[in-house]
């Protein structure tokens, strides 16, 4: 039987259970079409030893530091206050030494929250671009000053190391790579299971001010959802906003507060993310793609594709197929 992609869960003392239940949550949730587990999960510590979280209660894993050795990808829960990381941004040498033993023979190493603390103080975010909780951001810039950090966006994909903002972008940033691994249908099929969103883009702002609205009529819900129906059509403002029953100006300012995003933004997204999934799962030709997604030609897909995730539809399509 072939082995499963080992994902080590590394938390350290005052650990935040949302961030330590993350990723054991979504990555056991993606599952192949037979209904078998894609990734073998594991929580470890210092010495295998319990650790107290950031809620008041304890957590007693299964495997110490030496797990770090085997995963394929390492992902560091945040911490909350009390944390030594978090003061005064070094951990014990142990944790230090098996973090960057394992970045350097290739592990992918990623943090959710303030575990973007504990891979700056292993040195794997030195002049890279990173991002953590925006409430933390001006220590963390304080701690370490050769870190480019970006706390507006949900999460960073630098590739072999990966940081998210708070709590939910965890989540966003644990599907981003399900999706990546294994493509869109698997991705949302693991999302659908933990009853989440199944795709916000990294740089969506973290500063969402009212994600949930107080009253349902006055949300911009039902116009997003008519919208996700209707792709393939002309959408424009206007009549989005008609469906809200809003001016213009309120549904325009609304639909930021409850996506982050600007209409037209948003739009752009859901189309590439509609383009990225007929491009994984069909053969149509790429204008076929780009008339099924809303973009009308195929120079607009490759221009928004190319702008959005760094590739063109043949190339991500190719790359994509010879992954799996």
């Amino acid at each position: 039987m072939e082995r499963r992609h080992l994902v080590a869960v590394l938390a350290l003392d005052h650990v935040v259970g949302f961030d330590l239940g993350t990723p054991t949550q979504v990555f056991s949730a993606a599952r192949d079409e037979d209904g078998r587990r894609l990734y073998d999960v594991r929580v470890c510590t210092p010495g295998s030893a319990p650790v107290r979280s950031s809620a008041g209660f304890t957590i007693t894993p299964d495997y110490g530091l030496e797990l770090l050795a085997e995963a394929d990808t390492v992902v560091v829960s945040g911490v909350g206050h009390g944390s030594r990381v978090l003061a005064d941004g070094t951990v014990e040498p142990e944790v230090r030494d098996a973090l960057r033993a394992a970045a350097d023979r290739g592990a992918r190493a990623v943090s959710v929250c303030t575990g973007a603390f504990v891979l700056a103080a292993a040195g794997l975010l030195d002049g890279r671009r990173a991002t953590t909780h925006w409430a933390h951001a001006d220590k963390f810039r304080e701690l370490f000053p050769h870190v480019d950090l970006d706390p507006d966006v949900l999460f960073v994909d630098g590739g072999e190391v990966l940081t998210s903002a708070g709590v939910g972008a965890g989540v966003d940033l644990c599907l981003h790579l399900v999706r990546n691994d294994h493509g869109s249908e698997v991705a949302n099929m693991a999302a659908r299971r933990c009853v989440v969103p199944p795709w916000r883009p990294g740089g969506q702002s973290q500063y969402i001010v009212r994600p949930v609205p107080e009253v349902a009529d006055t949300s911009t819900a039902a116009a997003r959802a008519w919208a996700l129906e209707h792709l393939a059509e002309p959408l424009d403002l206007r009549s989005l906003a008609d469906r809200s029953r809003m001016s213009v100006r309120t549904f325009t300012r609304r639909f930021r507060e409850e996506t982050g995003a600007s209409p037209g933004k948003w739009i752009t997204q859901q189309r590439v993310e509609r383009a990225r999934h007929l491009l994984e799962t069909t053969d149509l030709a790429v204008d076929q793609v780009a008339r099924h997604a809303g973009f009308g030609t195929g120079a607009a897909l490759r221009q928004q594709m190319t702008a959005v995730l760094g590739v063109p539809p043949s190339v991500y399509r190719t790359t994509f197929r010879s992954a799996g």
